[in-house]
């Protein structure tokens, strides 16, 4: 746990089936979460079960497509280098893989907000037919079948019954660890540490320019926005009104977390750019005529050369180096890693 974060109610709470508690890490001066911990306290029995199925391959049709093929860490739990994350049968899905990290303070995920809550969110992925493929059913029947699993499922949970709930549960309580608060940012915030003249000159900027709507200490503000990019011909993503049928919601997307962006390229929910000299460009250069333009953005965002280097040293500096190599969000010990598509053969 980083230095400055405190614990919540949820350390003091009762074992369960002779589980140990895990104590969800707050971040000192952070709001609580969103996140119902009442309804699935987080304990280490039921971090390693949901860590093992992250992992697993096994989640999908194929074998070669667990979680964590397209939210490796290393990237923040985003997909490295890939503009689309990429499914079963070589396809290729909709939309760039969204970063995992904070999630206990979200209420709505996906880049359309279309799941409203995390212990639902990994069925969507699970189902896709471009995504992994799988039925829920058939995902039961394999868990079902291994003595591992049947083992962890009664450490986790009390006996070995192992069903959606419980396997949506584990994950959950998994995903919601994965905390990103020890950034230079959060250590200068906590006096451990001092920006360079760049960094500050940066953040400085970035107050005026950008915190409108990437506030910290999320860097997102968490709404859906449309910033201006005109729609693939292809893809045809109409964004949030696929969920709203509102067409006022047409080709807005939700405000990404700008925490560790060095690692998280491509960006844009279709992955469109490919540097933060592109996301730069967008907005120094958005002419665009399309309507429903956020206003903050249909002009333009004037920023000169000079801006956009002092900026990307601020924005770097919220990489959060400890959550890209602790090593209990890793592949767990003795399993075998899937076989992720190379991206060097795509």
């Amino acid at each position: 746990m980083a230095t400055g974060m405190a614990s919540s109610f949820i350390a003091r709470n009762k074992p369960r089936y002779g589980t140990t508690p895990m104590a969800m890490p707050i971040p000192k001066g952070w709001p609580q979460p969103v996140y119902n911990f009442r309804e699935n306290q987080p304990t280490r029995e039921g971090f390693e079960l949901g860590r093992r199925l992250f992992y697993d391959g096994r989640l999908s049709k194929d074998g070669n497509f667990p979680c964590a093929g397209c939210h490796q860490q290393f990237a923040a739990f985003a997909t490295f280098d890939h503009s689309l994350s990429h499914g079963v049968d070589n396809q290729l899905t909709t939309r760039n893989a969204p970063a995992l990290f904070n999630l206990a303070w979200q209420k709505e995920f996906m880049h359309d907000g279309g799941v409203n809550h995390l212990d639902l969110q990994p069925l969507a992925p699970l189902t896709a037919s471009n995504e992994m493929g799988e039925t829920i059913s058939n995902v039961l029947q394999k868990l079902r079948a291994d003595k591992q699993y049947r083992r962890m499922f009664r450490a986790a949970f009390g006996d070995t019954l192992i069903n959606t709930q419980r396997m949506m549960k584990a994950l959950s309580q998994f995903m919601l660890m994965m905390v990103s608060a020890d950034s230079k940012y959060d250590k200068v915030k906590r006096g451990e540490a001092a920006f360079t003249l760049a960094e500050n000159l940066g953040q400085q900027i970035f107050n005026r320019k950008c915190a409108s709507c990437h506030p910290p200490p999320f860097f997102t503000d968490f709404s859906y926005r449309n910033i201006g990019l005109e729609p693939d011909g292809t893809l045809a993503d109409s964004g949030r009104m696929r969920i709203t049928l509102d067409k006022r919601d047409a080709y807005k997307f939700r405000v990404p977390s700008l925490r560790n962006v060095k690692v998280t390229a491509p960006y844009g929910h279709d992955g469109r750019f490919f540097s933060l000299a592109d996301v730069f460009s967008h907005y120094r250069q958005q002419h665009t005529t399309m309507p429903g333009v956020d206003s903050l953005v249909k002009n333009g965002i004037p920023l000169s050369n000079f801006e956009i280097g002092q900026l990307t040293a601020f924005l770097f500096a919220l990489t959060d180096s400890t959550l890209l190599s602790d090593k209990r969000f890793g592949l767990p010990p003795g399993m075998k890693e899937a076989q992720f598509p190379d991206p060097q053969n795509h």
